[in-house]
């Protein structure tokens, strides 16, 4: 099974910004519960989009950028398309919305 990618301040651009695909960004932290409840969607969802789009995570107390995009609660997931956010998700929220998200991105 696939799991999200681990993007860090230093693979943030190549990764993300210059990607050809969508990608949906996770910024989480380990010590936060709701965090901890959509990990797991975020993984499963990593394995649904394989080739289709990227989907990874950002651990914001090892990185800065986070605080880049204004991410002030955590989970904060943001998709992005051609370098720039297109959409933003705050909370750990169901797996459908994610994915309805998601594919809005990838029809655009």
């Amino acid at each position: 099974m696939s799991k999200a990618q681990k993007f860090t301040d230093d693979s943030f651009e190549n990764e993300v910004l210059n990607a050809d695909e969508p990608v949906l960004v996770d910024f989480w932290a380990e010590w936060c519960g709701p965090c901890k409840q959509i990990g797991p969607v975020v993984d499963e969802l990593a394995g649904e989009y394989e080739g289709k789009a990227k989907i990874g995570k950002v651990d914001v107390d090892s990185n800065q950028i986070a605080t880049e995009y204004g991410v002030r609660s955590i989970p904060t997931l943001l998709i992005f398309k051609d370098g720039e956010v297109v959409d933003q998700i705050v909370g750990a929220v169901p797996k459908t919305q994610l994915k309805k998200q998601l594919d809005a991105q990838l029809t655009n």
